[in-house]
């Protein structure tokens, strides 16, 4: 546990979670604020907004000492030309500046915070030795130790463990390592903004990922096997609905059940699986994984848009169901102006999906996050399930622990439907009596293949 997090509270007694996340977001306020007054003060340093006759005087001198001085703004170089030249001199030689300290600060509040509810985070003495590692700027060791820890404690346990502080933990890495691609990254989650341009392990931009992934999307509809026909659940619950995900499989599977809702009207409940592998001619592999999590339009939502587009009649209520990279999709489906001016989308359900940062077309979509606090699928776009930043009022999420601390079990769709049902029965309640409009008579099944190009 580094000193900078036990300082926080005192000895014998934990601290207030709400005041720690306060306190998270003033720091993310002053961090954001000190980093555009080194900006402006680098365009007048360094820039062309000063006369010239004014460079090269006192004034400037002043200028140039407070982006350099570690008393002032330490190295804070900012913008184009000479200011980014300075700053990547200082993200290769580890020189700090004010406004990435405060930001590291309010991460290590925010690890501190999610600790009072998952001590295992300092308490692990494993755990304990990569933070003491990123904070002494020694990324190299603190890849080593993971690595240790994959292989003592093996992967399941450690992903488990990290996992309610695992976006900020790569964060705090990313602005106090040497690579200047990721700092965006880790800037955009230290100060409570969800992941746009690029991911914080290496900082490949979204870009990169969009060019890697272009497939137009295919759907293909298939009569499905008896077997799989017959484990189909009917119930129309939430948690029947995570079974079904399971049952359909990652391989590239869409199912869409046609319901008689309570008054007769008919509505569609569209299910969708998550990520199949590394690579795979199906649009739910790894690229499309990574591609869906910082875009909106990808081969896996095209795919199922034209799979909807000749089923479900123009104007009907949809509700779109997710796990993983299906909940992903679901959002990104809900997000498409176009799409949600052909369906009406009414409830996405996303289970175990980094969904935080997206927002649906229509206002009235009521959007659900289910989230086990030790899956860390879920914070892959830069919020936590315990983030100290509140959703929008559209958003209802819900998180919980069980006991299997590991990952992936606690992220398959299995694991989350038993969770439904035993762990948090009343979260299921919940979910189903907004969904009530959706249980009825299944009329109809019909099954896709998808496939990205």
């Amino acid at each position: 546990m580094t000193d900078a997090m036990t300082a926080v509270a005192g000895p014998g007694h934990e601290p207030e979670i709400g005041s720690l996340h306060h306190l998270c977001r003033l720091l993310a306020e002053a961090a954001d604020a000190v980093g555009e007054a080194s900006r402006y003060a680098s365009e007048l340093a360094l820039g062309t907004r000063l006369p010239r006759v004014a460079r090269g005087g006192a004034a400037w001198r002043t200028l140039l000492r407070t982006i350099t001085d570690p008393k002032g703004l330490g190295w804070a170089p900012r913008g184009r030309g000479l200011a980014r030249i300075g700053r990547l001199a200082g993200v290769f030689t580890s020189r700090e500046s004010l406004a990435v300290s405060l930001a590291v600060t309010g991460l290590k509040a925010r690890i501190r915070a999610a600790a009072v509810n998952h001590p295992e985070l300092l308490a692990d003495p494993d755990t304990a030795r990569v933070l003491r590692a990123v904070e002494g700027d020694r990324q190299r060791e603190a890849i080593r130790v993971f690595r240790s820890i994959l292989g003592n404690k093996g992967a399941e346990r450690t992903f488990a463990l990290l996992a309610p502080s695992f976006a900020d933990i790569l964060a705090w890495n990313a602005l106090t390592d040497e690579n200047p691609l990721n700092d965006g990254a880790g800037w955009e989650v230290a100060t409570g903004r969800t992941l746009t341009g690029a991911e914080p392990i290496l900082g490949i931009s979204g870009r990169v990922w969009a060019l890697l992934d272009r497939g137009p999307g295919r759907a293909e509809p298939f009569a499905a096997s008896p077997a799989l026909t017959e484990r189909l659940d009917t119930t129309g619950t939430i948690a029947g609905y995570v079974r079904n995900i399971h049952a359909v499989g990652t391989d590239g599977t869409l199912l869409v059940q046609q319901v008689a809702g309570p008054d007769g009207v008919g509505r569609y409940v569209v299910q969708l699986a998550g990520m199949s592998g590394v690579s795979d001619e199906s649009p739910q592999d790894l690229l499309g994984a990574v591609h869906a999590v910082a875009r909106p339009s990808t081969p896996y939502s095209r795919a199922v848009s034209k799979a909807l587009r000749g089923l479900i009649p123009s104007g009907s209520e949809v509700a779109l169901v997710g796990h993983s990279l299906g909940g992903i999709t679901a959002m990104n489906l809900a997000a498409d102006r176009d799409f949600c001016g052909i369906h009406q989308v009414t409830h996405v359900v996303a289970i175990g999906s980094p969904i935080d940062g997206k927002r649906p077309a229509d206002p009235r979509t009521r959007v659900y996050s289910l989230v086990n606090e030790h899956d860390v699928v879920p914070s892959l776009e830069g919020r936590s399930s315990v983030s100290p930043y509140a959703l929008p009022e559209q958003f209802t999420e819900f998180t919980w622990t069980d006991d299997t601390h590991a990952f992936p079990l606690c992220h398959a769709a299995e694991r989350y439907a038993h969770n439904l049902e035993h762990e948090v029965p009343e979260v299921s309640a919940l979910v189903d009596a907004d969904l009530a409009p959706f249980r009825g008579r299944v009329t109809a099944a019909r099954f896709f293949r998808l496939y990205d190009r």
